[in-house]
């Protein structure tokens, strides 16, 4: 019998269960959060319209590390056909979400098949079953079949849904004997829900349940070849719902088993997952007899202590039992690798002092307390995080437990290694990178994160910072023996930079004969670009790494196990993703001549179209003016919390994500210490807010923006060249969809009048890196990020607030305005702020020019050559302020449009070509 393949789905990007070096491949959890039935929040957003927020909720998932999204519009009052169908058009334009394969849910099959019309990729369809019969469901299945999709499959037939092990096997061997036999699904593509019910009800028959269904799994295992498992797991504790410790345990215990059983994806409430053998053995002990139904009082035994079990939870008193008591403590290395775990470090030093005086003690040195119990602990770290059961919030606090037990111990290595230079050991890693954020970038923020995660991991990780030339990344690369390097970066011309590093490591033996892995990640960065862009000129390993949890498996992948295999897959995937993308038929475009007469027009006041009767409101000053150290506090009600969390992969809006069942209990933690934070950076001072805005009269001159110093127009201030959008339009609803230019929302100059233009820049990231380094020196990573991610949000608070200022008061064309900060947030004020490197303007070049403008140095900013704005957490951009301007993305455009602007600039075409390329 020839052997079965994986399951294989996709979105643009592979997902397999059982590929070498995939993240979390022995269990995949599925988001749910895009589910009207599952998520309050979500739906009140479908309901209102408010597709562009729905839209949101899917990007967070899967920044939180999602590795299927599922996707249900089953409301009563939704038309759930025609929003699945916009749902699933507007995310196959976001490539962050596209990427991740979908599960299209719905109890209605029209809904279902309407979503398998548009979606792209292969999908996993939930769900079909026998319950209408035999026939259905093999005309269900065979239209699966012809759409490519993989199903899940429940455990119903036309009696209902199965509730014992005998019906569950046998509803199941029956669906699979129709799926293969009959319709030739095929087996790797059925994944069966044998239906997880809630037990300890106090209803006998219900005893089993939990058992059944660990059953049914090693039994559709065993004799379902190829066969998936998936369930919802928050279902088998509901009978103790409002006892949360209770409902974790029992959580805790049955994955513990359903695993086990072969059990392969599922709904799992992360945050109400603990580990196994943390768990209070009593509870524990009490618990395993209700899931496993080992005597018929379990549940009363249960219920015994689950009160207890609560009060202990909330009593302090209890915070301190993992550590014993003075009379009879816990062993140091059980204390060391609980505080691993849990990132406490309240006791580290003294631990670590114990655990190295016992080695000592024993004839040992101080090198095996990090070899030993540290290591221990971090091992169970990285697992626990590669599960899905850990967040990164913990991670950091771990890595940050761990930094501080090794300072400590770094004096006695020393002191040994010069006592005995021959016998002194080092800490075998399981492998060495070198890591850093390209020249003329200045972000860090995610490549920290991913040298923590990699570090939790027993990897050693070397920093090297920003702003790091390519020359210097390789010679340290080279003195360190590093065996991979890897690369990020955040603004456009990084990716520029990238190409480059991986063309000096080609033009180098030393990295080309080691085939040494180059790795690619950073907020601009994707895999096609990574697959098309950056892997042929470099002959070795060259893997992009979307997020801090792929990480760990990709560098698994690359060094150690079957790395031939691993590699030899990874290019197969990139030649795959090269012809395809080369196969891709590229958008038409208008010549620019065409697209420039589909301009966008405003309303005249005589109803036609063009600016009859518009008048701008003249600001309040003309030039530029300075803001200096501005309150902090002034400006944390502006801060948007949403990108906030999506750093730290905690998937939710916010208020909501506080309350979510998968990441609430994480989500109000780092929140409660970013709220400590920010009111330690706001009473001490921490860091400085700087702002300069200017405004000058303006005219649109074709597709650019020319600023004056003053009203008599004599003299060019700025002159901002605009890109327009040149894909070619088609008709909806008998309009004609304009091709958009920034310039379209300002006067013309041959309409005789004056208009008005601002521009922009804030910082309140001077001071940030200073404060940072003495936490990482203090072994604090955590502090340090958390510090950086408040840094930014405080600069779009910042920003968001001098654009209040200048709608209400400083240009005062909306001085009515009265919004939330809600509102603010969803941008429903009047005008925009495109800023440089963003859809609409993604030329950074422009930035010169305004930072020469506005004469940015004397507010502490200042531009790397890459046009990165340093310190990094600084904004800048113009502000307009004509009611229908609106954001919009260039998009792709032709070599007649490069040409006329290299001409209207006096630039070689071939460097403007790389700018405006990329």
């Amino acid at each position: 019998m020839h052997a079965i393949p994986p399951l294989r789905l996709a979105g643009l990007e592979p997902l397999v269960l059982g590929a070498p070096g995939a993240a979390r491949a022995g269990f995949i959890p599925v988001g749910e959060r895009t589910n009207v039935t599952g998520s309050r929040a979500f739906a009140k957003m479908i309901l209102a319209g408010d597709f562009e927020r729905a839209v949101s909720v899917a990007r967070q998932q899967v920044e939180a590390g999602a590795q299927i999204i599922d996707i249900n519009m089953d409301e009563a009052m939704l038309d759930g056909e025609a929003a699945m169908v916009r749902f699933l058009h507007l995310i196959a334009g976001e490539p962050d979400i596209a990427r991740v394969p979908f599960m299209l849910d719905s109890s209605r099959w029209e809904v279902i098949e309407a979503g398998l019309r548009c979606v792209q990729g292969k999908a996993i369809v939930n769900s079909i079953s026998l319950k209408d019969g035999a026939d259905t469901f093999r005309q269900r299945a065979r239209l699966l079949c012809r759409y490519g999709a993989a199903a899940v499959v429940m455990a119903f037939d036309e009696q209902g849904q199965a509730d014992t092990y005998a019906r569950k096997i046998a509803i199941c061997e029956r669906a699979y004997r129709i799926l293969v036999n009959e319709v030739g699904f095929p087996a790797e593509d059925i994944v069966f829900d044998p239906n997880i019910f809630a037990i300890a009800t106090g209803i006998e028959e219900h005893n089993h349940y939990a058992v059944d269904f660990i059953e049914a799994t090693r039994w559709i295992k065993t004799h379902l070849p190829g066969a998936k498992v998936s369930g919802g797991v928050s279902n088998v504790s509901f009978s103790f719902r409002g006892n949360d410790p209770v409902r974790e345990a029992i959580h805790t215990v049955f994955l513990y088993h359903a695993i086990a059983a072969g059990m392969d994806m599922g709904i799992v409430n992360a945050g109400m997952v603990g580990v196994y053998d943390d768990l209070d053995p009593l509870l524990r002990e009490r618990v395993e007899d209700v899931v496993l139904d080992r005597r018929p009082d379990a549940a009363d035994r249960l219920l015994e202590i689950a009160e207890q079990a609560r009060g202990a939870a909330r009593d302090e008193t209890q915070r301190l039992a993992w550590r014993g008591t003075p009379e009879a403590p816990v062993p140091v290395a059980q204390r060391l690798g609980h505080a691993m775990v849990h990132g406490i470090d309240e006791y580290i030093v003294a631990d670590t002092e114990e655990a190295y005086r016992e080695v000592v003690a024993q004839g040992g040195r101080a090198l095996a307390v990090i070899e030993g119990p540290l290591m221990a602990g971090m091992a169970i770290v990285g697992d626990l995080f590669g599960q899905g059961k850990m967040f990164l919030p913990q991670v950091v606090k771990s890595a940050r437990v761990m930094k501080r037990a090794v300072a400590h111990l770094v004096g006695y290595i020393e002191a040994e290694r010069r006592e005995d230079e021959a016998a002194g050991r080092t800490v075998t890693a399981r492998g060495k990178m070198i890591i850093a954020t390209v020249k003329g970038d200045v972000h860090d923020i995610g490549k920290n994160i991913v040298a923590v995660v990699l570090q939790c991991n027993n990897y050693e990780v070397i920093d090297l910072g920003v702003m790091v030339p390519g020359h210097k990344i390789l010679e340290r690369a080279k003195a360190e023996g590093a065996d991979i390097v890897g690369l990020s970066g955040l603004i456009t011309p990084s990716l520029e930079e990238m190409q480059s590093v991986a063309a000096e490591m080609q033009a180098d033996a030393y990295f080309r004969d080691r085939q040494i892995p180059l790795l690619i990640g950073g907020a601009t960065t994707s895999r096609v670009h990574t697959a098309v862009k950056i892997a042929p000129r470099y002959e070795g390993p060259v893997v992009y790494v979307p997020d801090a949890s792929r990480s760990v498996g990709v560098v698994q992948g690359l060094l150690s196990g079957d790395t031939a295999a691993y590699r030899a897959a990874l290019r197969a995937d990139y030649d795959k993703v090269r012809t395809l993308h080369a196969q891709k038929k590229p958008p038409t475009l208008w010549p620019l001549e065409r697209a420039r007469a589909n301009r966008w027009m405003p309303t005249g006041n005589d109803g036609q179209p063009g600016w009859k009767g518009y008048r701008s409101v003249v600001p309040k000053f003309l030039g530029k003016r300075a803001f200096h150290h501005i309150d902090l506090g002034t400006l944390v009600g502006y801060i948007d919390w949403k990108p906030f969390f999506q750093v730290w992969d905690l998937a939710g809006s916010f208020p909501s994500i506080l309350d979510d069942p998968t990441v609430g209990e994480q989500a109000r933690k780092v929140y409660a210490d970013a709220q400590a934070m920010l009111r330690r950076i706001v009473e001490g001072r921490w860091i400085t807010a700087n702002a300069v805005i200017g405004f000058y009269p303006a005219n649109a001159v074709g597709d650019d923006i020319v600023l004056y110093t003053d009203s008599s127009r004599n003299h060019v201030a700025l002159t901002w060249y605009g890109l327009r959008q040149q894909i070619a339009r088609e008709e909806i609803d008998g309009a004609l969809p304009p091709n958009r230019c920034l310039s379209d929302f300002v006067l013309p100059a041959d309409a005789g009048d004056v208009d008005y233009v601002g521009v922009f820049s804030v910082t309140t990231g001077i001071g940030v890196e200073e404060r940072a380094a003495q936490f990482v020196a203090n072994h604090d990573d955590y502090s340090a990020i958390l510090l950086k991610t408040l840094a930014d949000r405080l600069a779009e608070a910042l920003a968001e607030q001098m654009h209040h200022r200048v709608r209400t008061d400083l240009w005062g064309y909306a001085p009515g305005e009265a919004l939330s900060i809600d509102d603010l947030i969803a941008e429903k004020y009047q005008g925009i702020r495109p800023a440089p490197g963003y859809p609409a303007c993604p030329d950074h070049t422009v930035k010169q020019d305004v930072f020469a403008l506005l004469d940015c140095a004397q507010a502490g900013m200042h531009l790397t050559e890459n046009h990165a704005i340093w310190p990094p957490a600084s904004v800048s951009g113009f502000y307009l302020s004509h009611p229908e301007s609106r954001y919009f993305a260039v998009g792709k455009i032709g070599e007649d449009q490069i040409q006329d602007q290299a001409a209207r600039r006096g630039v070689d075409i071939a460097a403007l070509r790389k700018i405006l390329v990329s």
